[in-house]
Parts: C-alpha cells; structure tokens; sequence
C-alpha cells in the first residue's frame, strides 16, 4: 500500500504543481507575459544573430503564445488530478484496476512533458534561441520541471504487485 500512497501523493503533488502555475500565471500575467514577449522577441540573444529573421514582435501573437502556455498548464492539470481521484478510488483494488487507474495521470503526465519539452526546449530554447539570453532563459526551469514529471511518471507506470490480504 506504501507504493500506491507514494504514486498517488506525487500525482497529486503534480496537479498542485501545476495549479500553482496556472494561478501565477493568470494573477501575475504581465511579469509573465514580459517573458513571453523578450523570448519570441529574441531581444537578448547574441548580437549580429543571423536568426533574427525569426523574431517575433506582435502582441497579439505573444497573447496567444502565452493563452496557449496557460492552457495546455491547465489541460495538464486537470488531467492529473482526475487521475489523481481515480488512483485514490483504486487504492485498494485488485492489481489490473489499479493499472487500469494509472491512465488518467500517465496522461497528464505526458502532456505536460510535452509542454516543457515542445514549448520551451524546443520552441523556446531552440528556435527563439533563448539558450543565448542570459536574463531570458528559462531552460533549466523547463528542464527541472521535465525531469521532475518524468520520473514521477515512470515512478507512476512502473507495474505494481498484487495486494496482500494483510495490506489491504
């Protein structure tokens, strides 16, 4: 059972996670956006770049960029924390129920993979060439967070035995 509350606890630590940013998010949108706007900008990235070309200066398109950061956040944790209920609901099922359980969160978890992986290891770091900005990295953040949902995900995945009369 320790296994089933540890998978489930860090579930749940995910969907907290990511509520957290999608507050800040939302209730810290310009701070947020300001980083937004200097990375598809390219505003900070070495001098005489000859990637400029790719700088993107609209508003409009930054509001979007960003609309669509904070949704696939939200998507993501919702994801997890319905995987999370169905985890707990399952606490105490037979092994195939519980596996079967896992789905909702192994979901989650990899939608937010692909976030931080898609959005800001690739779109961000290499396409913007934000690994260049010294103020506007955001690259070990992304790399934190995708390490961090990567092994709470194959924590999660990995098969688990049967229960024991006496644990249950």
């Amino acid at each position: 059972m320790l296994i089933r509350y540890s998978k489930i606890l860090l579930s749940a630590a995910s969907a907290f996670f990511l509520l957290l940013v999608v507050f800040n998010n939302i209730t810290d949108y310009g701070s947020n956006l300001l980083f937004v706007e200097n990375v598809l900008g390219m505003t900070t990235t070495f001098e005489g770049n000859a990637a400029m070309w790719r700088a993107v200066d609209s508003p409009v398109i930054h509001h979007l960029f960003y609309a669509g950061i904070i949704i696939w956040e939200a998507v993501a944790c919702v994801i997890i924390g319905i995987g999370t209920w169905k985890l707990f609901k399952a606490r105490s099922a037979a092994a195939a129920v519980w596996q079967k359980a896992k789905s909702f969160t192994l979901f989650g978890h990899t939608v937010s993979l692909l976030q931080w992986y898609i959005a800001f290891l690739t779109v961000g770091a290499e396409w913007f060439l934000m690994w260049q900005s010294e103020e506007w990295n955001g690259q070990d953040a992304a790399h934190r967070m995708f390490v961090v949902m990567g092994i709470i995900l194959i924590f999660i995945f990995m098969k688990d035995d049967e229960l024991e009369s006496s644990e249950a």
